[in-house]
């Protein structure tokens, strides 16, 4: 977090989020200027406080390496997303959260990560993905779980997760127990490396490092900071409303850089959820790196560990990433219904 993160910003305790505007047309939450703009600099009055002390638990998520926890389990085809979810994180989450039968959505679904680990661990599973290509290959990761004999129910609906409310099926609504999801970080993520004779001029380059054309605007990684934390506010906005009493969201997120400064994204996101309506639960640290005896052994990509590299050599101590953040967000509920599902297992 940069210095200046950690003082209160007089926006954000004088101009609360406005209404949410239920129509599917408008393309982001109608947050205010001022609240957005503020979540670059600080949480909301009171939030800070509500972080500190959230419920800290770590996720060893990483033992084995991301292409092991894949192998055999989804179609080749998902390697070149460039920013999947770690199966085991996905997982974890379901395992923790829900019990066999509970229906498991993930509103940003890419290749279909949570819902393969949801119906492996006999929940029920939905997904929306705005672009076609991670739809198809989203359902072909279903398909091929069903022919491993994962035989519940799973499905996939193409569209903007916006709309959620519009799109998702409704036998699902008010059922769901679980989001679990991540945040687009931009339009430019890790991506895949070719080298050598695989390229025209020997040299290394990168591929399959865009979630979709860099000119679709519907696209939220392609529309700006300010303006993809207003259009998460209303995803999470939306996943409120389908959510049964007390279910949870599990969001996977890290901080990212920009032009060299920190940008603390868990922090933000934690405020999208409250001005979603959600309840701040518990902070989760899910290592992306190995626990060894003595260490953490990182598992970054080419790309993390040449720009590393670079900015070590321009003066910047940077380290590669080990772990994601996990915030989870509780809805609403009555103390009834919360009570019963207590009582029963989870598997």
């Amino acid at each position: 977090m940069t210095d200046h993160a950690k003082g209160r910003h007089p926006a954000m305790a004088a101009t609360p989020p406005s209404t949410p505007n239920p129509s599917v047309d408008e393309p982001t939450m109608p947050l205010s200027r001022a609240f957005i703009d503020a979540l670059d600099t600080a949480p909301p009055a009171g939030t800070q406080a509500a972080e500190d002390k959230l419920p800290v638990s770590l996720w060893a998520t990483a033992q084995t390496s991301p292409a092991a926890q894949r192998k055999g389990r989804y179609v080749p085809e998902s390697t070149a997303h460039p920013a999947k979810m770690l199966p085991a994180v996905a997982a974890h989450a379901i395992k923790h959260y829900t019990r066999p039968g509970d229906v498991v959505l993930d509103p940003m679904c890419g290749i279909g990560t949570t819902l393969v680990e949801a119906i492996e661990l006999e929940r029920r599973a939905v997904g929306v993905e705005y672009e076609p290509h991670w739809v198809d290959i989203a359902r072909a990761n279903l398909r091929f779980a069903r022919e491993r004999g994962r035989d519940h129910d799973g499905q996939v609906v193409r569209g903007d997760a916006r709309q959620l409310e519009t799109l998702l099926p409704p036998e699902y609504v008010g059922q769901v127990a679980l989001v679990v999801t991540s945040p687009p970080y931009g339009p430019s993520v890790h991506g895949l490396v070719r080298m050598g004779k695989e390229t025209e001029n020997g040299k290394v380059s990168k591929r399959h490092y865009r979630y979709g054309s860099a000119l679709d605007r519907g696209n939220l990684s392609n529309i700006g900071h300010h303006r993809l934390l207003a259009g998460f506010t209303r995803i999470l906005t939306a996943c409120a409303r389908v959510l049964h009493p007390g279910g949870h969201v599990a969001i996977t997120v890290r901080p990212w850089r920009e032009h060299a400064e920190l940008i603390d994204l868990p922090s933000q996101v934690i405020a999208c959820g409250a001005a979603a309506g959600l309840v701040p639960v518990e902070r989760c640290v899910a290592l992306l790196a190995r626990v060894a005896e003595n260490e953490l052994v990182a598992r970054g990509s080419f790309f993390q560990r040449d720009f590393i590299r670079k900015q070590r050599e321009a003066g910047l101590l940077l380290h590669l990433i080990a772990h994601e953040d996990v915030i989870v967000l509780r809805a609403p509920g009555n103390s009834d219904f919360l009570a019963n599902r207590r009582r029963a297992p989870r598997g």
